[in-house]
């Protein structure tokens, strides 16, 4: 069966389509997914170039969040069945044993493509704003917003009750942006200190989400308002950056860093609510993750170029 690998550590240009054998049987507490569709990730890239935090063993599968039809269950397994629609981990192969409790039944009114954009976008997003405590009436400035995990902050900060202001680098990107929800959009090409000024009054952003760290961050600093929060997910820009802490100092304001990941491992029972609480939501039509390209796995060199080029708008959705 065909199958995406990153073999060495380089690019993305670096990837393999290979061939592989097909899975054996599920063991007890498994079962197969036939895969439909896959979401691929700017942090992909980070893991390509071997500088992600925690090292995967070559060679991998590339991605992560996948949907599929489950086509075989292992002994034990009670609650799924043949036909079943899941969310599991999976990445770019056609079919994968997963464990019976890593799936996650997927609403009647949500299409694979959805199912697999959603969970990691909306999780890191979800729980950034638990950790900022962002509260209703407050303003959250998302840098990045048209980015998956920037817009799936846009819609989870309106959905909060807050009042938003989405960054971006383009004009299009922030036309979706506005769709999506936000209040007030800035092209931050040139700079955003001054327009988030006077958009709060002169008071600041109560919560900033910077997925861009480097020169964001840095101005971020000096537009966070009194007794602000900033948090630090990432850095697409290709540079972290050092808070200028005579600022945090004077504005009485926090900077936090945060991974979904160190919430599964030492919090897993707050994951598990929260990733309940986004299916609903999602079930529900109260989120909706915006996909922009859908592309097979042939094209997946195609699809890595998109988001390396800052092209992506939501997400990038590889199918078969």
């Amino acid at each position: 069966m065909k199958a995406v690998h990153c073999t060495r550590h380089g690019t993305y240009q670096d990837l393999e389509i290979v061939d592989i054998p097909e899975p054996p049987p599920p063991g007890a507490g498994q079962v197969t997914v036939d895969l439909t569709a896959r979401g691929i990730q700017f942090s992909d890239l980070v893991r390509f170039a071997g500088e992600y935090q925690v090292q995967t063993p070559l060679p991998f599968v590339v991605g992560g969040e996948a949907a599929g039809t489950v086509s075989a269950v292992g002994e034990g397994v009670a609650n799924l069945s043949p036909g079943d629609r899941v969310i599991c981990p999976g990445g770019c192969v056609e079919r994968v044993n997963v464990k019976a409790s890593q799936t996650t039944l997927i609403p009647e009114s949500v299409d694979f493509n959805v199912a697999a954009s959603f969970r990691n976008n909306y999780a890191t997003a979800y729980y950034g704003l638990q950790r900022g405590q962002l509260q209703a009436g407050e303003t959250l400035l998302v840098h990045g917003s048209a980015g998956g995990v920037g817009l799936a902050a846009v819609d989870m900060g309106k959905l909060m009750g807050a009042r938003v202001i989405g960054t971006a680098s383009s004009d299009n990107k922030l036309e979706v942006v506005r769709a999506m929800g936000a209040d007030h959009v800035i092209n931050y090409t040139d700079g955003f200190r001054d327009a988030v000024k006077d958009l709060t009054g002169g008071l600041g952003a109560n919560v900033i989400y910077d997925p861009v760290g480097g020169d964001v961050f840095d101005e971020s600093v000096r537009c966070v308002a009194p007794f602000g929060r900033i948090l630090v997910l990432g850095f697409t820009s290709g540079r972290s950056a050092l808070a200028k802490t005579n600022h945090l100092l004077v504005k009485d304001a926090s900077v936090i860093g945060y991974t979904v990941g160190g919430l599964q491992r030492y919090k897993p029972e707050l994951s598990r609510k929260n990733n309940e609480i986004l299916l609903e939501w999602l079930a529900s039509g109260r989120i909706r993750p915006h996909v922009s390209h859908t592309l097979s796995m042939d094209d997946i060199h195609e699809g890595y170029r998109i988001i390396a080029d800052r092209e992506v708008i939501g997400k990038v959705i590889i199918t078969n």
